[in-house]
């Protein structure tokens, strides 16, 4: 069975970081596009970042532009979302997706996406 398992989430303090993981379970990340995605209470899902196929373009939202990092680890088929200088509006659940693509470039729509992990939960608060 194909899954994605998030974890890494967690409390922190506003300044601090997190590094979040997005694991294949039954497949590897070869030929896939994955994105990170947010979704606080009453608000709608926010695209964070994105990673194309051969892990060479990334894409990111304007919110976190320059202080989030995503990367991917072929040998351990783990795609990272590090996460710097956190804020307490980036209070969310972090979801990753990912889509069967081999594309140079990958996009922040999450219509693209059509395999979800569970999700992860990210507090920033002091």
């Amino acid at each position: 069975q194909l899954q994605l398992v998030e974890s890494g989430g967690g409390l922190v303090q506003p300044g601090g970081s997190l590094k979040l993981s997005c694991a294949a379970s039954g497949f590897t990340f070869d030929n896939y596009n994955v994105g990170w995605f947010r979704q606080a209470p009453g608000k709608e899902r926010e695209a964070v970042s994105c990673i194309a196929t051969a892990g060479a373009w990334t894409n990111y939202g304007d919110s976190v532009k320059g202080r989030f990092t995503i990367s991917k680890d072929r040998a351990k088929k783990i795609v990272y979302l590090e996460m710097d200088s956190l804020k307490p509006e980036d209070t969310a659940v972090y979801y990753c997706g990912a889509v069967y693509l081999y594309t140079p470039t990958c996009g922040l729509e999450d219509s693209i996406y059509n395999m979800w992990g569970q999700g992860t939960q990210v507090t920033v608060s002091s």
